[in-house]
């Protein structure tokens, strides 16, 4: 029995939200989603609510209930409110920059690494060390953050490379000279 799956999801003013077949379509403010959902479970659209419904007793349908009702409540919000995700370059001499839709950054290497943008994804650059990825596909937007990231992730001894913001590195205590 799925509860998150019973949970309606309340639909902000200007946001839509429409079934056709398997394909979720949700358009608001920001842009337009759609998705394909499982097809063991529909949609129940009622004014200002929506509620995914089972169409089978099965105990597999109750997961695909909630994973349904969660796809379509990060739809909604993404396009009311939007997602971002925050990342921080940390080193010396280490900076990024945003040319059209390319990335560019200096982190260590002999020349600079650069990152090709997807459709959807707003990057901005603060400081030359603070990259904010935004866009309304919560998805992609954790997906780019993840690949970036993955260019030059934190080492455990000085801290340098790409990390999220607040994220925390486990640091590692090098040699020593011994006696």
């Amino acid at each position: 029995m799925s509860r998150i799956g019973k949970e309606p999801i309340t639909i902000p003013d200007k946001v839509t939200v429409a079934m056709d077949g398997e394909i979720v379509r949700v358009e608001g403010p920001k842009g337009m989603l759609s998705r394909k959902i499982p097809r063991e479970v529909g949609l129940s659209i009622d004014g200002a609510s929506v509620s995914v419904v089972r169409l089978s007793k099965d105990r597999r349908v109750g997961a695909f209930q909630g994973l349904a009702r969660t796809l379509v409540a990060n739809m909604v919000n993404g396009v009311s409110n939007g997602y971002e995700k925050r990342l921080e370059i940390v080193g010396v001499g280490y900076r990024g920059e945003v040319e059209g839709n390319v990335l560019k950054l200096l982190i260590g290497y002999s020349s600079p690494v650069e990152y090709q943008i997807p459709e959807g994804i707003n990057i901005t650059i603060e400081r030359q060390v603070n990259i904010t990825v935004g866009g309304i596909d919560k998805e992609l937007v954790g997906k780019v953050a993840s690949e970036i990231r993955g260019l030059k992730k934190p080492e455990p001894y000085k801290g340098k490379g790409i990390r999220y913001a607040g994220e925390v590195v486990r640091r590692k205590v090098g040699k020593s000279a011994g006696a």
